[in-house]
């Protein structure tokens, strides 16, 4: 009988140790630094690029269809180019979020011509000095769902709207419509916007690194703009504390948009891929 009572208070005694310890790993891992990004209610990601930019466009003239340009490759590589990326994410509760997105890339270039570049209706010969400059900014905005959630990851679909804006402009000595012009400018811009969908996934793979990766895209007509984009990134983030990190992450990301505009008559393909680094804040 005593002994009986002894096994049945020690079995009680090693499953409320054995919850305990359990109980203390929850909370543990829900209070890790790299766990709060998985429950904060609003996380930002800020960071710079070390990125190779690829950019081809054509602009079409009144009467002809011009051919397109590799920027990179006629004007050679920017030397001033900046290059931001914003990310952010409210969980208006656990499984529904909305994100953003916010990146600028601009730069200008000056080069002597060692061949001839079509650009609308003005054509800048080869020997002639030009300068180009070109911004291009993208906004998104997105509802997320978090259809696979657990201590330690989550996985989410989404759905939003994608706003990329590019401007473009060439100037220099040119000859437009068959005369000689001196510092001519051609200056052109298109804004498109897209629906994009989405998937991401987050774990928690030490107290202190949360691993993640994501993946957008869309292709879609509307009206006189044709276009489709992919945006892939994958990133790591070394949280300190609970309220801020340091992360390296890499991005690929691709546009291609066909215009059919007053203010933009052409193409353009926009793609970038590197490394960012950022620091991130959550609370």
């Amino acid at each position: 009988m005593t002994s009986s009572v002894a096994v049945q208070v020690g079995s009680l005694a090693l499953c409320a140790a054995v919850g305990a310890g359990l109980s203390a790993t929850a909370q543990a891992q829900s209070a890790s630094p790299a766990q709060a990004l998985l429950d904060q209610r609003f996380v930002v990601n800020a960071g710079a690029f070390l990125v190779q930019t690829d950019l081809k466009a054509n602009l079409n003239g009144q009467s002809v269809n011009n051919p397109e340009i590799d920027f990179d490759q006629t004007f050679g590589k920017a030397d001033d180019s900046t290059r931001v990326r914003v990310d952010g994410r409210w969980r208006i509760n656990p499984r529904h979020h909305l994100s953003f997105m916010y990146f600028d890339n601009r730069n200008s270039r000056t080069k002597v011509l060692s061949e001839t570049v079509e650009w609308g209706d003005n054509i800048y010969d080869v020997g002639a000095t030009v300068t180009t400059e070109n911004k291009f900014k993208v906004g998104a905005l997105a509802y997320e769902y978090a259809f696979m959630r657990q201590p330690g990851y989550e996985i989410s679909a989404s759905i939003g709207l994608h706003v990329s804006d590019l401007q473009l402009s060439l100037s220099g000595d040119a000859t437009v419509n068959g005369v000689q012009t001196s510092k001519a400018v051609q200056s052109n811009s298109v804004t498109a916007p897209l629906p994009m969908v989405g998937l991401r996934g987050a774990w928690v793979v030490t107290p202190s690194i949360l691993l993640e990766a994501q993946g957008q895209v869309f292709k879609m007509k509307v009206n006189e703009v044709d276009g489709h984009w992919t945006d892939l990134r994958a990133s790591a983030t070394w949280m300190f504390n609970k309220n801020f990190g340091l992360g390296l992450g890499y991005d690929r990301y691709f546009n291609k948009v066909e215009v059919n505009k007053n203010s933009f008559d052409g193409r353009v393909k926009f793609g970038y891929s590197g490394l960012q680094a950022f620091v991130t804040g959550s609370f």
